[in-house]
C-alpha cells in the first residue's frame, strides 16, 4: 500500500464542492473541539471560515505555544547548485532559462559552512536543481561528510530519490526531507513541468512512503501556493499528511506554505493568494495538527512574519540566499526566486524576542545525534 492507494479514491470536484459548501456553522462546530477531522480542516480553510480569522488565530496561538512553548527554531538554506534539467515554467532553476549555472566545490562549500556558522546557525536545509549527473549520490556522497562536521541537523530539499538512496544518506548523517508535490491535481502538474525528471507524477507522489519506509527522522510536505487553488491542494496534503502519520507513525511531520515569488523568465500564478488567506491557512493547520511543526521562509515579507510568528509557525529562515556560493558571495544573478524578508540573522532573532518568544539556533548536540 501506498498514498496512491488513498490518492485514486479522492474526487477533486467532489472536494472542491465540499469546501464551498460549507457553512459558518460547520466552522462554529469546528472551533468547539478539541480534536479536529478532515471534515473540520475543510470547513476551516473554506471562504465560510474567513469572518472568524480573528478567533482562530488567538486559538492557533494558544495551540502552538501549549505544544512548542516560547521558541522559535531558525534554520537557513544552503543551496549547492542551480544545475537543472527540468523545465518548469515557475522556476528559476529551470533549464531554459538563461542564467549562470554552477555547483559548489568542495572548497566552495567550506567557505559557505564558514559563513553559516559565523551566523550562528546549526540548521540548515539543503537545496539543489534536480541534475542526477551534477548532483546526484555520487555528490550527496562527497559534501555529506562536510556537513555532518559542523552542523547539529541537515535536512535536504532535492530531487526525490531511491529507497536505498535515503537508507544510505540517513546512515551519512541526513535527519529530515522535504520533498513538495506543488501541486496535487495532475493536468495543471503536467501543464507546468514541461520536461525533465520532474514530470514523473507519480514517482514524486510516492517519495514520502520511500522516506517512510527508509526510516527518516522527518518528513517535510507542501504544495506551492499559487500553482492551482490553495484550498484544493492543502485538503489533499491533509490526507496525505493523515497517511504518513498513520502509516509510518515513528516518523516527525512538518509543514511548509511557500507562495510563488518573482523569478527569472515571466511566469504568473493563476491563483495568487492573499497574505489573510495565507494567516487563514497556517491557523487552520494548527488547529486541525497541533503537534505539527509548521515553517515560513523568506519568500514572505519581514512585516507579515512578524505579524504572525506567534500564531501558529514554529520554523523561520533567516537572511536566505537562493542560489550556490550565497553567502561567502552574495551573487543574485544565479538566485533561484528573490525572497522579501532580507533581514539578517540578528535581526530576525530582534524581532523574535520582540515577540516574546526566544530563537533558537541548536536543539541538540552533534554528540548526541552521532
Amino acid at each position: 500500500m501506498s498514498f496512491h492507494d488513498v490518492y485514486n479514491q479522492l474526487n477533486p470536484d467532489q472536494l472542491r464542492l465540499e469546501i464551498n459548501s460549507k457553512q459558518q456553522s460547520d466552522v462554529e462546530v469546528a472551533l468547539a473541539k478539541t480534536k479536529l477531522d478532515i471534515n473540520d480542516f475543510q470547513a476551516l480553510i473554506s471562504p465560510a471560515a474567513a469572518p472568524y480569522l480573528e478567533t482562530m488565530a488567538r486559538r492557533s496561538q494558544q495551540l502552538t505555544r501549549q505544544r512548542f512553548g516560547n521558541t522559535m527554531q531558525l534554520y537557513i538554506p544552503l543551496y549547492l547548485s542551480n544545475k537543472c534539467t527540468n523545465i518548469c515554467t515557475y522556476c528559476g532553476f529551470s533549464l531554459g532559462n538563461k542564467i549562470r549555472r554552477k555547483t559548489l566545490s568542495m572548497e566552495e562549500l567550506d567557505q559557505e559552512i564558514a559563513a553559516i556558522k559565523a551566523m550562528g546557525f546549526e540548521h540548515i536545509l539543503i537545496v539543489t536543481g534536480e541534475a542526477d549527473g551534477t548532483v546526484g549520490m555520487d555528490y550527496f556522497r562527497e559534501v555529506m561528510p562536510h556537513l555532518r562536521k559542523h552542523f547539529a541537523h541537515i535536512s535536504f530539499e532535492v530531487q526525490p530519490l531511491d529507497q536505498a538512496d535515503y537508507e544510505e544518506l540517513i546512515e551519512l548523517g541526513l535527519n529530515a526531507v522535504l520533498v513538495y508535490q506543488e501541486t496535487y491535481q495532475r493536468e495543471p502538474y503536467a501543464r507546468f513541468h514541461l520536461r525533465g525528471s520532474k514530470q514523473d507524477f507519480d514517482y514524486r507522489l510516492d517519495t514520502a512512503d520511500r522516506l517512510g519506509k527508509a526510516g527518516v527522522e522527518k518528513i517535510g510536505i507542501g504544495s506551492l501556493l499559487g500553482l492551482d487553488e490553495w484550498r484544493l491542494d492543502n485538503l489533499y496534503t491533509a490526507f496525505h499528511l493523515d497517511y504518513l502519520e498513520k502509516t509510518y507513525w515513528r516518523t516527525r511531520y512538518s509543514l511548509s506554505v511557500p507562495r510563488l515569488r518573482p523569478c527569472e523568465g515571466s511566469f504568473s500564478p493563476e491563483h495568487p493568494v492573499s497574505e489573510r488567506q495565507l494567516l487563514q491557512l497556517i491557523c487552520a493547520w494548527r488547529l486541525f495538527k497541533p503537534e505539527l511543526e509548521i515553517s515560513l521562509s523568506t519568500r514572505e515579507s519581514a512585516r507579515f512574519r512578524d505579524n504572525v510568528m506567534s500564531l501558529g509557525v514554529t520554523t523561520m529562515s533567516a537572511w536566505s540566499s537562493t542560489h550556490p556560493g550565497g553567502y561567502a558571495n552574495r551573487d543574485e544573478s544565479l538566485e533561484q526566486f528573490s525572497i522579501d524578508d532580507n533581514r539578517r540573522p540578528d535581526e530576525v532573532a530582534v524581532a523574535i524576542r520582540e515577540k516574546g518568544l526566544e530563537p533558537v539556533w541548536k536543539d541538540w548536540d552533534t554528540s548526541l545525534s552521532a
